[in-house]
Formats: structure tokens, sequence, C-alpha cells
């Protein structure tokens, strides 16, 4: 079922999407991240307030994971599509990220070591902007989305056994509002309701859809 999203918020505007988030978001880690009396404001329970009672009961896994803005002259986001046979998530569109080990200080840290694990992104190329809200998943997991801009000019090197490719979506795509589609379908029982963003063959769906979503509220208010 494909429901339009609502409607009456800010349009994008790539060209001050920078200046933009520098002014709204910081560094300092978000609350929610690992306290299980402070469940976070944001996740898969955005469009079914049930979700949040179903992910409650699971262990808590904080998790990292990076957005990459490239700063072309029209910015685009770095996606990648997840291979086939992983147990989790297989075959689906993801921002670069993973747990935090305990040999992370930071959520940050975290994200830059994943996103070089993951596509070869060498934090050279990387200037981190600041947190989003913490994404809490029907599984558990606590995900901590940090936004930072990338230089033009990277070169990727995939990790095959978890990455099938890389690619790029344009950024004033994926913050206008008429393409945040709402989408359902029947898991464990259940129907889901979750935010979708279609790109040509790629189907943006889901915790990445739904970050993204929570991207475009706190640059423009949405």
């Amino acid at each position: 079922m494909d429901v339009p999203a609502p409607q009456g918020v800010l349009p994008a505007r790539p060209v001050d999407f920078f200046e933009r988030a520098r002014a709204l978001l910081t560094l300092d880690v978000p609350p929610g991240l690992s306290d299980p009396d402070l469940p976070p404001r944001r996740g898969d329970h955005d469009l079914d307030p049930v979700q949040r009672a179903i992910a409650a009961v699971r262990p808590i896994k904080p998790a990292a994971v990076l957005i990459p803005v490239v700063d072309h002259a029209e910015p685009t986001v770095l996606l990648t599509q997840r291979t086939a046979h992983l147990a989790d998530h297989a075959g689906q569109v993801a921002f670069p990220g993973g747990k935090i080990d305990r040999s992370d200080v930071t959520p940050l840290a975290a994200a830059l070591r994943e996103a070089h694990e993951e596509i070869g992104l060498e934090e050279k190329y990387i200037q981190p902007i600041g947190y989003l809200d913490v994404y809490l998943t029907t599984r558990g997991y606590r995900i901590v989305p940090v936004l930072a801009r990338v230089a033009p000019g990277f070169s990727l090197a995939l990790n095959a056994n978890e990455v099938e490719t890389a690619f790029e979506v344009p950024l004033a795509f994926l913050m206008e509002a008429a393409n945040h589609q709402q989408h359902s379908r029947e898991w464990e029982g259940l129907t889901r309701t979750y935010y979708a963003m279609p790109f040509g063959e790629r189907y943006i769906w889901g915790v990445t859809a739904g970050i993204l979503r929570n991207l475009y509220e706190r640059i423009y208010g949405g």
C-alpha cells in the first residue's frame, strides 16, 4: 500500500544544506543510546506506535551509521546495498555502519571505522557535522546517525562479504517530502507501516528511509 507522506513542511534547498546542518546539529552524543529507561523518540515506531513496546523488550544494541553527503555542485548521499547472503537485512539499501565496539571512543569513531571497513572510505575525505536523533529498531538496535560532508575525489574498496555495491542518490531527491512515501507489509503477523523512497531500481526503505526522514525534519523543520 502506498500512501503519500504528510505535507506542509519546508522544501529542501541543497545549496544551503551544509550551512543549516552545522547550525542545527552538534557532536554531543544524543540521549537514549544505552539507557534502558530512556527509549529513543525516533525509530521504527514513528509510523507504528505499537512497535515501541516490541522493541523495548529486546536487548539494547548500540550502533552507529555514517550519512555521507558528497559535496558535489548538486550534493548526493552515498549509500550501499548489502550482499544477499547476510543474516540481517540481506540485499537492503543501507548507510555504512554497524555495532559500536568497546574500542570505539564515540559513535562517530564507530561510524568512521565501519565506513572504512565496509566501503574503504578514507577519513581524510570526511568532515563530521553532527548527530541526528537515536533511531530505535524493532530488533533492539539503537542507531546513532552521523551526518558528514564528504569531499569528492575519493575511491572506494568494497568489502565483498558485506557490500554488493555503493551508489549515490541526489540529496535534493531524498530531501523532498513528496518522495517520502508510506508503505506497509506483513511482518511477524503484524502490518508494518514504514517510510520508503524508491529511486529508480533502488528501493530505499525501513531504517534507512526513516533516518533520512529524520534528517529532513531536523534540517528543514518538518
